[in-house]
């Protein structure tokens, strides 16, 4: 299967500058989406777009395309660096009563699986639906919303070691379907 972004990473591991600025035309629009959506705010979207580029630039050569396609890549690098920056923002949201983690706790992973093509979101549901709902859960809360294992922990009512099995086993399985 052909993918122009994972060919774009490789050529800007290779520090080819025309690929970085290929890259940027090609998957600008569909990271400030998913950075427009986890930050609320447009400047701050627009400044994390350019740290998410610099880190991509920088980290070229970790992209392993057998582990995903390049868009998944750099929407994870994105997704990441906004949940990082809600953090850091925590306790001036929360005084002013717009804690954005909270009204980012959505079940699905809809920014990705909009911007995800060709089957990996039916197989990641399909992946999902074999783990126990409660394990699903956490899973997303971990790593789709952002959520911290102390906080996955007190919402499901478990040990913090126990809710770090639950991930690391749902992660092991999730990862066996995938690979299947």
């Amino acid at each position: 299967m052909e993918d122009p972004v994972a060919d774009l990473l490789h050529r800007c591991a290779a520090r080819d500058r025309a690929a970085f600025s290929a890259l940027y035309r090609e998957t600008s629009a569909k990271l400030m989406g998913v950075l427009l959506r986890i930050l609320g705010r447009r400047s701050e979207a627009e400044d994390a777009l350019q740290e998410v580029y610099t880190r991509a630039w920088l980290r070229a050569g970790r992209y392993d395309a057998q582990k995903g396609r390049g868009m998944t890549w750099l929407i994870a690098i994105a997704r990441n660096h906004a949940i990082d920056r809600l953090r850091a923002r925590r306790p001036e949201a929360e005084e002013a009563g717009e804690d954005r983690l909270a009204q980012l706790a959505d079940a699905t992973p809809r920014a990705e699986a909009r911007l995800v093509a060709l089957g990996e979101v039916a197989r990641m549901r399909d992946c999902f639906d074999q783990l126990e709902p409660d394990r699903a859960e956490a899973v997303r809360g971990a790593y789709l919303v952002g959520l911290s294992y102390a906080e996955l922990a007190a919402r499901h009512a478990v040990p913090l070691n126990t809710l770090r099995t639950w991930l690391r086993r749902s992660l092991l399985r999730l990862r066996e379907c995938l690979d299947a």
